[in-house]
């Protein structure tokens, strides 16, 4: 669902859940963001992880942002997987 561009700072636009079966140091996964939008990844407990706007969106400069989901496990050699997170901006200013 698009999130309109008046939407305050920190709302969630998405939960993520991250696991890993391994034991270990091979179980233990990290996730990040990578790419330039204006979101950022809070860590919760059990591997979900919400992602939230870190500013002010603005459907006239964007109105789409596309951003990486990264996981990685602490394994040697780490293992890794990569999701694309898409977020619409919704106009709410124009008539």
């Amino acid at each position: 669902s698009p999130v309109p561009e008046d939407a305050p700072v920190g709302t969630v636009v998405a939960l993520l859940n991250v696991n890993d079966p391994d034991s270990g140091e091979n179980g233990q996964v990290s996730c990040e963001l990578s790419g330039e939008a204006p979101l950022s990844m809070v860590a919760s407990a059990g591997g979900s992880y919400k992602v939230v706007t870190a500013s002010a969106l603005d459907r006239e400069q964007a109105s789409e942002h596309r951003v990486t989901v990264v996981a990685r496990d602490r394994g040697r050699p780490a293992l890794r997987s990569r999701r694309e997170l898409v977020l619409e901006v919704s106009d709410v200013n124009d008539n």
